[in-house]
C-alpha cells in the first residue's frame, strides 16, 4: 500500500481510484463495509482502490483538551488498511483553516481536482466541510454534475441488532469488554508501540515486562489482562508478526506510587531484549482490575497467579 500525505501532490497512477472517505478511527466493522465497497468498485472498474482520511483527528483540533480516545493512530490505522488489501491511503493534513472550507470546494477541488475520483463511497452518516454542510445527498447530486459515481453504505449491525460504531467501541474498553469490543472491529483491540525502558523492577521479582506509553489511545479499564504481543522488524512493517502469548497490566502501578497509565506487558516463556522495537498488544480478555498490593512477595505470587490463568485462557484462543 502506497502512502501519500495531500491531495495537490498525488501522482498520475494514483489518479481515477474508487475513493472511501471518512476518518475511518478504528477501522471497525462498519468501517470495513465503506471501504470494502470502494475496493468492489475498483476491481470492477480496473481502476485503483483508495481510502481518504484525515490526521490529526478533527476531534483533535476541535477539543484539543479532551482525554486520549484515539482506537488506531496513524501507524495502526495504516497496518489495518494495508491488511484488507488497499492500493493507496492519502492522508489529508485536518487544521483550522482546512476546516474552513466550504463542502462544495472540497468536492469540486479536493475530490475531483486533487484526485481525479471515479467513484466515492461514504458512510450513510458522512458529513464535511465547513459547519458540516456536506452530506451523501450533495456528493449524489456533485457526483452526477461533475463526473464522479457515488455510494452511501447503509449501516452495519450486529446479530442483536447494535450498530457497529467506534463510540461502542470506547464504551466496550472502558468497561474492560475487550471481546465485545473485537467483536466490533473483527480483530481484537491492539495497542502498539515502541518498548520503552522502565525501571526494571519486574525483572528483578522473575517477571520482566514490556512497557509502551499510551500516547494518544484511549484508556482501556485498568488492571490485568490475557494478551498476545507481535513482534516484528524495527519499523513493525512485517506482515507476518510473530505471536507470543502473555499477561500485562494497564494502569499506573499503584504498589510503586507511579502516576502515568502504561501498559506493562510480560512475555511467557520469554526474556529477550527488546528495548527500542514497535511491538502490537492484543487485548484478549480482562482479567482482574488494577490493585495495590502490601509488598513485593504479594505482587509476585499475584503475578505468577495472573499468568497461569492468562496461559488458561489463551490456551483456549485461536492461534
Amino acid at each position: 500500500m502506497r502512502i501519500y500525505r495531500h491531495y495537490k501532490t498525488l501522482p498520475e497512477e494514483a489518479r481515477g481510484a474508487a475513493i472511501a472517505v471518512g476518518n475511518f478511527d478504528g477501522v471497525h466493522l462498519g468501517h470495513q463495509a465503506v471501504i470494502g465497497e470502494a475496493g468492489r468498485i475498483a476491481e470492477g472498474a480496473g481502476i485503483p482502490w483508495a481510502v481518504l482520511t484525515f490526521e490529526p483527528h478533527p476531534r483533535r483540533v476541535f477539543q484539543p483538551d479532551q482525554p486520549p480516545f484515539r482506537l488506531t493512530p496513524f501507524r495502526a490505522k495504516a497496518r489495518a488498511l494495508e491488511a484488507m488489501g488497499v492500493d493507496t491511503m492519502i492522508v489529508q493534513r485536518f487544521n483550522r483553516e482546512f476546516s474552513q472550507r466550504p463542502a462544495e470546494d472540497f468536492v469540486a477541488e479536493v475530490l475531483v481536482d486533487g484526485f481525479g475520483a471515479r467513484h466515492v463511497v461514504a458512510g450513510y452518516d458522512f458529513v464535511f466541510g465547513h459547519n458540516r454542510g456536506g452530506n451523501c445527498e450533495m456528493l449524489l447530486g456533485m457526483g452526477q454534475k461533475l463526473g464522479f459515481g457515488f455510494t452511501a453504505v447503509s449501516a452495519v449491525e450486529s446479530e442483536g441488532g447494535e450498530i457497529y460504531s467506534s463510540t461502542g467501541i470506547r464504551a466496550c474498553l472502558a468497561e474492560g469488554n475487550v471481546r465485545g469490543a473485537a467483536a466490533i472491529l473483527g480483530r481484537p483491540f491492539a495497542i502498539e508501540g515502541r518498548v520503552a525502558t522502565g525501571d526494571q523492577r519486574g525483572r528483578t521479582i522473575g517477571f520482566p515486562t514490556l512497557n509502551l506509553h499510551l500516547g494518544s489511545v484511549v484508556r482501556p479499564k485498568r488492571g490485568v489482562y490475557a494478551v498476545r504481543v507481535g513482534l516484528a522488524d524495527g519499523e513493525c512493517k512485517n506482515p507476518e508478526l510473530v505471536w507470543r502469548d502473555g499477561v500485562a497490566n494497564v494502569g499506573k502501578r499503584p504498589t510503586f506510587g507511579g502516576e502515568d497509565v502504561i501498559l506493562e506487558a510480560h512475555l511467557m516463556d520469554f526474556d529477550d531484549d527488546l528495548y527500542g522495537q514497535l511491538i502490537v498488544v492484543n487485548l484478549i480478555e480482562h482479567i482482574r482490575a488494577e490493585k495495590k498490593f502490601d509488598g513485593l512477595d504479594a505482587l509476585r505470587a499475584q503475578i505468577a497467579a495472573d499468568t497461569e490463568e492468562a496461559r488458561t485462557i489463551l490456551a483456549a484462543e485461536p492461534a
